[in-house]
């Protein structure tokens, strides 16, 4: 499993014009799964994020998680995180779980960062739907995190 976390100062997605999900500052979390995923990894994954310290202290150094700034984050589905591009001109996405896998750890991850964080902090796009995701990424500061 993989997440690639932008911090932002605001994020947003929608769906066919309605907006299902907009943060303040915090992460929009990218989630890719992959065929040997387990519940496992995506409680992780999960129990990662709200610690995981990419927020500036006062003294401008990076050393405050999610938790400690009462941030939000917003999760979206990214099969695209596990596109196979060493060769050719297009990519290929066999590296990726089918939907039928990766769905049901995309919603453990969200509902275990509900159980940490609070069901009002996280929110979400929609599952396989094509989303248009706004961010405006403070930093800007992105990093990859492996289960």
């Amino acid at each position: 499993m993989k997440a690639w976390l932008q911090r932002v100062s605001e994020a947003s997605v929608t769906v066919d014009g309605e907006v299902l999900s907009s943060i303040g500052r915090g992460y929009l979390v990218l989630l890719g799964v992959t065929h040997e995923d387990t519940e496992a990894a995506a409680d992780k994954i999960a129990a990662r994020i709200p610690v995981l310290r990419l927020f500036e202290d006062e003294a401008g150094m990076i050393n405050k998680s999610l938790e400690d700034v009462g941030g939000s984050v917003i999760v979206v589905s990214q099969f695209s995180l596990y596109a196979e591009t060493s060769h050719g001109r297009r990519p290929g996405f066999s590296n990726a779980a089918r939907p039928e896998k990766a769905e049901p750890l995309y919603e453990r991850v969200v509902a275990k960062l509900r159980e940490a964080l609070g069901a009002d902090r996280v929110g979400t796009g929609r599952f396989g739907a094509d989303m248009k995701v706004r961010l405006l990424n403070d930093g800007p500061l992105s990093v990859e995190l492996l289960a």
